[in-house]
């Protein structure tokens, strides 16, 4: 057998990456509601709810603050409930869409809040309505930052899939420990550390090429 599997590292690549873009599809369809509602119902929002605001926060604060591992493990009945198992690539999604949503969530909202706030009253003075608001004011220029953000989210979902991989959610992360730490096989840790170096480094060239596109100011 060589010392490196490269059939079974295709494999652990290519499920490293559907784990990492579905997931992060999830985060940024639900997180980017998530952060428009929390901005929102903050204090001088287009819907100001400060109950609201402080529960929804509470929430988002509490997911956030647990690390991935217990989060993964403490998941474990919601995951078999949801897609019928505990382990797998499938099973490893919904944590790691669960742990990204709120963070995404801070991200969106903190680039909103950038937003200059006299383009929202001009459009609000204008007629426009909070949707309108939205749409036209708050989320196209937010965009770049949005991006950026949303970059950020995927390069914490490939180490987060990385960590999956120690309770057999498979990935490089599997790979690395069952080939390469529990069999003594250095070639394979290190091409394993490559393909996640690389992959991170193509993700961020990727987002910050589109960032800055996306930039028309």
């Amino acid at each position: 057998m060589p010392l490196i599997p490269y059939d079974h590292l295709l494999q652990a690549f290519w499920e490293t990456v559907t784990m990492t873009a579905v997931s992060g599809a999830i985060s940024f369809v639900l997180g980017l509601p998530l952060g428009l509602v929390l901005l929102n119902t903050a204090p001088g929002g287009l819907w100001a709810h400060a109950s609201l605001n402080r529960g929804l926060g509470a929430i988002v604060n509490a997911f956030r603050s647990l690390p991935f591992i217990i989060l993964l493990v403490a998941l474990i009945p919601l995951t078999r409930l949801i897609v019928g198992t505990s382990i797998g690539t499938a099973a490893a999604i919904v944590p790691l869409s669960i742990a990204a949503i709120p963070y995404y969530a801070r991200v969106a909202e903190v680039s909103l809040r950038e937003v200059d706030r006299g383009l929202v009253e001009a459009v609000r003075a204008m007629g426009g309505s909070q949707l309108t608001v939205m749409r036209e004011v708050l989320i196209p220029e937010a965009l770049p930052s949005l991006v950026s953000g949303f970059t950020v989210t995927l390069v914490l979902l490939i180490g987060a899939s990385a960590m999956a991989g120690a309770v057999g959610a498979g990935g490089l992360g599997d790979l690395a420990i069952r080939y390469g730490y529990q069999r003594f096989n250095t070639p394979v840790m290190v091409a394993v550390i490559v393909v996640l170096i690389l992959l991170v480094a193509a993700i961020q060239a990727g987002g910050d090429r589109l960032a800055r596109r996306v930039d028309h100011r």
